[in-house]
């Protein structure tokens, strides 16, 4: 996790470029400015990640309380293994690298050798701009890396379900009327038992009334999609009409998978956040305050731990708002002064802070009117959002550090 770089002395500094198959590493001695950088470079493998270590340790003769790294990445293979060995490790965003690699080339140049040198001597003069590493507990890294493959799995499921979506408007369009999202597996299985609007005529009401039941769906009756089903198709040739039936097929596996493997991770997450919240420990505790507010449910939490559990164990207010995007950003020059959306921020916190902030003023009326308000001062349906999630993030942050759940009669009471 990260966490603003102590200004303490340290005589050695290290900037390492990551890349994919090699690592470049630049060594630096504060004590011996006359005396030129020390360059290596490592491949990505066991065999050069145990080189890195052993070259920082014989370069700073076995002292690692003295040696600094810094590097452009948060997590990785090369941040594991130094942070394991003992080393100190700080992270740097790379557009502020791009702004100190200005200082010591004005017309550009870049290449691995140079970046590893700005890494360690801005490291050297500008700690403050860093942030320093350390290990991060086993549920939050599982964590992680089951929010982001839910969204990778929707993401597979949304664009799937739209190739879904243009082949039935090409041919089958009164399916369209059922689900104008193609995106219900109730309709994978209708196609599956009528892949053209011909084989839809001979559906029997039986096998339609146990589809609904099966998929429990209740909007909709067994009559009212045989009657859909059977309104006269658009004219397609028999050939065409085939090649389209064919290219369902071969989607709908496809759609079912990873529909079905979106369900799984869904209940793992479900499952890791009980664990979490049934702990004696103050983050469980933070788990069960989180859960508590209103429209905050299994996604909007799970993102917000997963992506920004460092500000919410430090109660860091202003922190997490401009982590997630809610913060807005001034630019003033002279007489013009301009108020604008942060753009520089996590998306995935920004996607679950509007999740949340959506969910939420249709439960607390206190909320609703706090966007009801932003909407009649001309503000738009995002702005106004927005403005109710700082007001969530405010509120869970003082939540956090009272240590008590949301309660609505609480708060209503305090403010009558």
């Amino acid at each position: 996790m990260k966490g603003r770089a102590p200004m303490r002395s340290f005589r050695y500094f290290v900037g390492i470029d990551w890349g994919g198959a090699f690592h470049q590493v630049c060594w630096l001695d504060s004590a011996r400015p006359d005396q030129p950088p020390a360059q290596a470079t490592f491949a990505h493998s066991g065999e050069g990640l145990s080189g890195i270590v052993q070259w920082l340790l014989d370069q700073c003769q076995g002292d690692r309380e003295q040696l600094a790294v810094a590097i452009e990445v948060t997590r990785g293979a090369v941040i594991d293994t130094l942070l394991e060995k003992g080393f100190r490790v700080f992270a740097l965003n790379p557009k502020q690298l791009d702004r100190f690699r200005d200082r010591h080339t004005a017309a550009g140049a870049k290449d691995d050798r140079r970046d590893a040198f700005v890494l360690a001597d801005s490291l050297r003069t500008d700690a403050a701009a860093f942030r320093a590493l350390s290990s991060e507990e086993p549920w939050l890294i599982r964590l992680r890396e089951l929010t982001r493959i839910e969204e990778e799995l929707k993401d597979e499921v949304r664009r799937l379900s739209n190739r879904l979506h243009g082949q039935l408007q090409r041919f089958y369009p009164q399916l369209l009327q059922l689900v104008p999202g193609a995106d219900e597996p109730w309709l994978w299985r209708l196609l599956e038992l009528a892949p053209t609007p011909r084989q839809a005529q001979r559906l029997t009401r039986s096998k339609v009334q146990r589809l609904l039941q099966e998929g429990r769906i209740r909007r909709l009756t067994a009559e009212q999609v045989l009657e859909q089903l059977k309104r006269p198709a658009v004219f397609v040739t028999v050939s065409a009409a085939e090649a389209a039936a064919e290219h369902i097929s071969l989607i709908l596996p496809r759609l079912q998978l990873a529909h079905d493997q979106l369900l799984q991770c869904q209940r793992r997450i479900q499952r890791l956040l009980d664990e979490i919240s049934q702990g004696q420990q103050r983050e469980h505790r933070d788990v069960e305050i989180l859960l508590s507010l209103p429209g905050a449910g299994r996604f909007v939490a799970a993102t917000m731990l997963a992506e920004a559990w460092r500000p919410l164990v430090q109660r860091d207010y202003h922190a997490l708002r401009c982590h997630a995007g809610a913060a807005p950003v001034t630019r003033q020059s002279g007489q013009r002064k301009l108020v604008c959306m942060r753009v520089a921020c996590n998306r995935r916190l920004q996607n679950a802070l509007f999740q949340w902030s959506l969910h939420a003023i249709r439960f607390d009326p206190r909320l609703r009117e706090l966007y009801a308000g932003a909407r009649r001062r001309g503000h738009g349906n995002a702005r106004a959002l927005r403005t109710v999630a700082d007001r969530l993030l405010a509120l869970l942050v003082t939540l956090l550090r009272t240590g008590r759940p949301y309660d609505p009669a609480f708060r209503l009471a305090r403010t009558a």
